[in-house]
């Protein structure tokens, strides 16, 4: 644990963080110990009922379920950040003003060239 660095993006597990892991009261224990055994029934009731051969209806699991509904409606559960916003950045924004500078300076390029007589333009309704 001594040599762990954290991650410039993320917060440090609460498992590496030695005030959250060794520091624990009796209570704190204890409410911890329920709540891995209130998981574990969980889990336990739904592999039962998974597993079940003589099963005939939909199992739900609700995690699934909240998982999906989340994927369906981003718009409700996007928080924008440092990163989301660096990103939007990146892909919506900048690739406009390269596009705008390319066309540009290629317009431009041809202007001066028709105005020197430079360029041999292949197609032309004058001629």
């Amino acid at each position: 644990m001594a040599d762990y660095r954290e991650a410039p993006l993320a917060t440090r597990p609460k498992t590496l963080d030695p005030n959250e892991y060794f520091n624990l009261s009796p209570d704190q224990r204890r409410a911890e110990e329920d709540r891995a055994a209130l998981r574990a029934n969980l889990k336990r009731q739904y592999q039962t009922q998974l597993n079940n051969p003589l099963r005939k209806e939909l199992i739900e699991d609700p995690a699934l379920t909240r998982w999906v509904y989340a994927r369906a409606n981003p718009y409700l559960y996007f928080k924008p950040s440092y990163k989301t916003s660096l990103l939007g950045a990146m892909f919506g924004v900048v690739p406009l003003f390269v596009l705008y500078y390319v066309f540009k300076t290629d317009r431009n390029r041809k202007e001066e060239q028709i105005k020197a007589g430079i360029l041999a333009r292949k197609f032309s309704l004058s001629s």
